[in-house]
Formats: C-alpha cells, structure tokens, sequence
C-alpha cells in the first residue's frame, strides 16, 4: 500500500475514533446491556480504560510485519490505542462474539477486519483469513470464565498463527495470572506489567510469548 494511503487511512480512523468516542457514558452503557445480557461473554460491565487499553497496545510493535489479532474488542478501546501506537488499520482482524459490538467497530473503525465468531475457536474462525504470520494477538476476553484446558488451547491457538516470540497479551483484574505463569513443558514464557492503578477496576496485564526454536534443535 502507497505510504499517502497509509496515512490517509490512519488520519480517517483517527478522525473516526475521536468523533465516535466523545461520549464513553454510552459505551459504558453499551457494555452493561451485553453484560445483563451474556455475562459470562462479555465479563467486564465496563469497556477497558484507556490507560489499560494504552498499556496493552504497547506490546505490539508495529514495526514487526503481519496482522495483529484483537480478541474480544468490544467497543474497541484497545483498537483505539493500536490505531494511535501506529497500527494501519488494515493491519487489525477484530474477532468479536457480539453482533452489535462488530456493527459498531465496523462503523467506528474503518479499514479494519471485524469478525463476528467464536474467539476461543481461534484456528476455526481465522481459517483463511490471515495473510500471514501475525504480530501480535492483544486480547480482552473473560478467560476465568473458561477451563484451565480451554485457555490453554486458546494460547497455543493464538501463537500458532504468530511469529515466533511474538506476544499475546491478556488483562486482567484478578491477582493469579489468567494463564498459569510457568509451564512444565516449557512451550511459552510469561512476563507481567505494573498493576494499572488508573483503571477502574486496577488491572493488570500478562504477556505470554512462545520461545524461538533454537538453531540445530532435533
């Protein structure tokens, strides 16, 4: 893509962003419907604050080449940082359950993919939909209401459609990480930030990364 068109993409969902989010009070009511609605869905009765959303997008670099995978975006305030942290929207594939929640992104971000499916079938639901190794995979999905089996899928899901290294970051407000932080096998590594005071809740942010193999391994 032309660098002009890059720009003007990224000008225009900024524009878009700015416009469409002068008042969060409706994405928090947005977010309280859903909960009402799918509680064990959505997770959260409050869109992830921007200082959380800035800390998570802070673990993608756009300078790393693929598309970077946003699970569970909601409103999109992660989406939000991404676009800002540099991301082409071009670059972004948006995985969202919610019919309404993919109406809106598709609305409030243009250029970006929305796809409306089960992010926790992630091989299934990204089949052919990615054109190539990705980035990163930034995600906002309720995982403690999910197996210890069933994240783990999600992670090894997640990393085989990424680089190797490559980060999958996940938020969360509890104090044990959503993910175990060691693995016997040995098949990724964790990391975890400073708790975000400023959000409401505090929360916190996990990043696990799958090691690269190394040279002349059997």
């Amino acid at each position: 893509m032309p660098p002009l068109r890059r720009s003007s993409a990224r000008a225009v969902a900024a524009t878009r962003v700015i416009r469409e989010r002068k008042d969060p009070l409706e994405d928090e009511a947005r977010f309280l419907r859903s909960w009402f609605e799918r509680p064990l869905v959505t997770g959260a009765v409050t869109p992830s604050g921007r200082m959380l959303a800035r800390t998570m997008a802070a673990y993608a670099d756009p300078n790393v080449a693929g598309p970077v995978i946003e699970l569970g975006p909601g409103t999109g305030p992660v989406t939000e940082a991404l676009i800002r942290r540099g991301f082409d929207p071009e670059r972004l594939v948006l995985v969202e359950f919610n019919p309404d929640f993919c109406t809106l992104l598709r609305r409030r971000f243009p250029g970006v993919t929305v796809i409306c499916g089960d992010a926790y079938r992630i091989r299934e639901t990204l089949r052919d939909k990615l054109d190539g190794p990705c980035a990163a995979t930034i995600s906002s999905l309720p995982l403690f209401t999910k197996p210890l089996e069933q994240r783990l899928d999600l992670l090894q899901g997640a990393h085989d459609l990424m680089h190797p290294g490559a980060p999958f970051v996940q938020f969360t407000y509890a104090v044990v990480p959503p993910i175990p932080a060691k693995c016997e096998a040995g098949s990724y590594t964790a990391s975890r930030s400073n708790k975000v005071w400023l959000n409401l809740p505090p929360a916190r942010v996990w990043v696990y990364r799958r090691p690269e193999a190394k040279s002349g391994a059997v």
